[in-house]
Formats: structure tokens, sequence, C-alpha cells
């Protein structure tokens, strides 16, 4: 993988900002390390997200090093060193001349260097910014050479006294998508939705949930995604009320709900859409009455997002229009006020509205600012998902309603004006979803046999 020139000088103006924010001080980010799965096989590796924001680097075992206080060495790598042996058993590695040729460092070195060229880099900082929730080999190795700078500075009167954890000057800047991202958020989400129309066209009672499962996996690579973001939940009938359940081992019943939450991950960045469709050809008139409440709680937040209104308003208009439907349809024994006052709603809808979204399923930056809930600003990217999940054990609540659970989730970008819906292409109105579902059944139809055929066919030999 060789980044183009566009992609370098994104990389490069990004750098500037963050040394920018560093002032006379240092950055350090270790890869993420590579993860076994079984004996000597891995896990497909995927790279620190704050690492390849700053870097787009994509191996592991690298550090890199942003000191804007040098006079020539200001992006460093520590890299594996190429290898011809290894290279004809899982390809070359960049190696040093590659660090600096293809990706734009100012000097690397190789990963053994590492100890002895930091202690000149951090002996003259006087601050640094490093990861302090990592626990891993290469993080600890950062994390005791700052430490070895400061027992030192006692003696050379120079070096480090401070430390920051590098979220305060990363987690921040990613929170607001550039142009440049923003696209990559698109691509990927466009991913997404085209993966959950295909799912609502191939449904079928009968199906296993690990076959749609297979379909969006497919699709995902088929487009050009790395593949799944997280993994992908396919929730038929009472699973769908198990908020993060992920077997996806059931058989789909007749006329139940199917709850499908997957997004594609590409080049970085990742999408998170939910839909939640009849494995029939229409919802029944319980299902209907959940998905309508649902859809309506989040058109309501979707509404009102635009600059300046907080992720908790969006929550709060939600929670109120649940409330109201749960105590239209009877599912709540109290008045509206009541059940938001004494959270008598969160038997059946138990989770937040939002989320941030960008490199990360569930992104970095603060949610509040002391204490505070922070106000939405252009550039900023979340999801609005409300939900109902009604038990199938709620012997207390009609039995056409257990066991139904409906989430609608949509990606939405933060814009100068209001907010665009980045996820819009899949389908969410219901009648928009039953027209879809109409149309596979017919296809379905249409396919069989006809009954004349079915009497020409041979018997079957007899056991």
């Amino acid at each position: 993988m060789v980044p183009t020139s566009d992609e370098l000088a994104t990389l490069a103006a990004r750098r500037a900002r963050v040394m920018e924010a560093l002032g006379d001080g240092v950055l350090l980010l270790a890869a993420a390390p590579e993860r076994l799965r079984a004996g000597d096989v891995h896990y497909p590796y995927r790279q620190d997200s704050d690492f390849d924001y700053v870097t787009g680097f994509p191996e592991p075992e690298a550090v890199c090093l942003l000191a804007p206080g040098e006079a020539t060495e200001r992006f460093v790598l520590f890299v594996r060193p190429h290898d011809p042996e290894r290279a004809v058993w899982v390809g070359p590695r960049a190696g040093v001349d590659g660090a600096v040729e293809r990706w734009g460092a100012d000097a690397a070195y190789p990963l053994d260097e590492l100890e002895k060229r930091l202690a000149d880099f951090l002996g003259r900082a006087p601050t640094v910014a490093l990861s302090l929730t990592r626990e891993d080999a290469l993080a600890n190795r950062l994390l005791a050479a700052v430490r070895r700078a400061q027992a030192e500075r006692p003696r050379t009167g120079t070096g480090p006294t401070a430390v920051r954890d590098v979220g305060e000057v990363l987690h921040e800047m990613r929170l607001r998508k550039d142009p440049e991202e923003i696209a990559r958020l698109r691509a990927a989400i466009a991913i997404a939705c085209e993966a959950h129309r295909e799912a609502m066209r191939a449904t079928r009672p009968g199906m296993v949930e690990y076959e749609i499962e297979a379909l969006i996996d497919y699709t995902f690579r088929r487009r050009g995604a790395a593949g799944p973001a997280y993994p992908s939940i396919v929730a038929s009938g009472a699973n769908a009320t198990i908020l993060h359940y992920t077997d996806n081992v059931r058989a789909l019943g007749p006329d139940e709900l199917l709850l499908v939450d997957a997004g594609a991950e590409r080049a970085g960045y990742c999408a998170d859409v939910t839909r939640t469709f009849p494995t029939g050809p229409r919802y029944t008139p319980a299902q209907r009455d959940v998905y309508d409440a649902v859809l309506a709680a989040q058109l309501a937040a979707l509404a009102a997002a635009r600059p300046g209104v907080t992720l908790e308003d969006l929550h709060t208009k939600a929670v109120r229009v649940l409330t109201e439907a749960l105590v239209h349809l009877r599912l709540l024994d109290a008045s509206v006020d009541e059940a938001i006052e004494k959270e008598l709603y969160r038997r059946f809808y138990m989770h937040r509205t939002s989320h941030w979204l960008g490199r990360d399923v569930h992104d970095v930056g603060r949610y509040k600012d002391q204490g505070t809930p922070r106000p939405l600003e252009p550039g900023m990217v979340f999801t609005v998902e409300p939900g109902l999940y009604i038990p199938s054990d709620a012997d207390d609540l009609p039995a056409a309603f257990r066991g139904l659970g409906v989430r609608i989730e949509d990606d939405v970008l933060v814009t100068d004006t209001g907010h665009e819906v980045l996820s819009a292409a899949a389908p969410k109105q219901a009648e928009e979803v039953e027209s879809l579902r109409a149309e596979a059944a017919a296809a379905v139809s249409s396919s069989r046999p006809s009954d004349r055929g079915r009497r020409g066919a041979p018997s079957p030999p007899r056991a």
C-alpha cells in the first residue's frame, strides 16, 4: 500500500495542526499490536486509530514521534527493518527507507534503536503527550522511556516535567471531521446502506441469521470495504431485544421482525446503520405500532439536530416521543411526565440515543465539558438510534407485543445550517420497507415451479 500525493498532503497538514497544538512538547504514538487468534495465526491487523490518523502508516511494531521544536527531525518513525526472508511469507515491509520515501517521515530508524534515540528527543522536551490507557508491550516501552527521561532531569536540568494524555491533543481534533474524512465516511456508509438494501431483498422465512450476515459481509467486501466495522447484529424474533446479540444462529420464522445492525469499515472509517424489517411482506399491526413509535422518535431527534444543540437534547426528544407511544399503547401504566421523571421507559429503552462516529464506531471526543453537555458543531458526525425492546417474558403485557425489538439508526453529519443524514439510502419509512419486502416475496413466488411442473417431476425415492 502506497499513499497518494493527496493523501500525503492531507496527513502532513494534519500533523502540522497537531504540532501547533503541542507547542514545544513532543507526542509519542505506538502502532497497534498484532493479536494472536489461535496458535501462530493472527487476527486481521487493524492499525491504532490515533496512529493511523497522524501517520497513515499501516504496519505494526512502529512508533511515531512528533517533535515540533526540532530543527529537522520533526516527524520521525521507528519501524521494523526490511526483511527479505520474511517478505517471502507475508510480503515486504516499508523499512526505514520506505518510511521516509513513501510515508513522508523526516527521519526513520529501526525499532531496535527506539530507546537510544528517544532519550535525546525527550531530553529536550518539556512536555510529552502519549497514551495513558494502552496496555501492551510497545506502549509500555514508550512510558518507560518517558519515566527514564524524567528520572534524569535532576542531573541534566532538562527533559519533561509534565505528561499529557494523547487524547487531549488528538481526540478533539478527530471529533471535527475534515473534508477528506467526511468523504471516507460517505463511502463507508454508502456500502453499508447497499448491504442493508440487499438484506431486505434477500431475507426469507426459514433462512438462518448467519445467511443474512454472510450476504452483508459479501456486500462489504465486494464494494471494497475492509469488512464489518463491528460484529454484525442479525437478530430475528426475540433476539432483537438483546442489544448486542451477535450469535446469529437462529432460523427466521414467518411474520417476525429482523433487526440488522451492520456497518462497513472502509479506508479507516466506520459506518453504523440499523434497520428493522419484517421477515414477511408486511409488518403485523403490533409490529407496526412499535416501529412507528421508534421512527417517530428518531425523526423528532433528527429534526432538532443542528449546531448549538446537544446530544442530550436529542436524547430527551427521543425519550419523550417513545414514552408517549408506550403510554398510548398501554405498555406503561403512568402519565408521560411521570414515566419520564421516574424513568419507567427504561424497561423498554435502556440505552442512549447517540454516539460519535468516525475512525472508531464509538468514536473519540468528549460528550461534556465541565459536566455540561457540549453543543454540536459543523463537522461532527454521530448516530441517532432510538429503539424499543419488549421482553419476551413480559407476562403483564399483551402477547402481540412480547419479544418485539426495533431499532432504527442513522449516521448524521452536522452542517453549518443543520444536518445531513449520511445513511438516508437505507430505507426506513414503513411503506418503503414493505414495498421492498413485497417485491422480494413476489420474486420468490414467481421463481417457484408451477403446479403442472411439480406434478410432472419425478417422485422422490421411497425410504
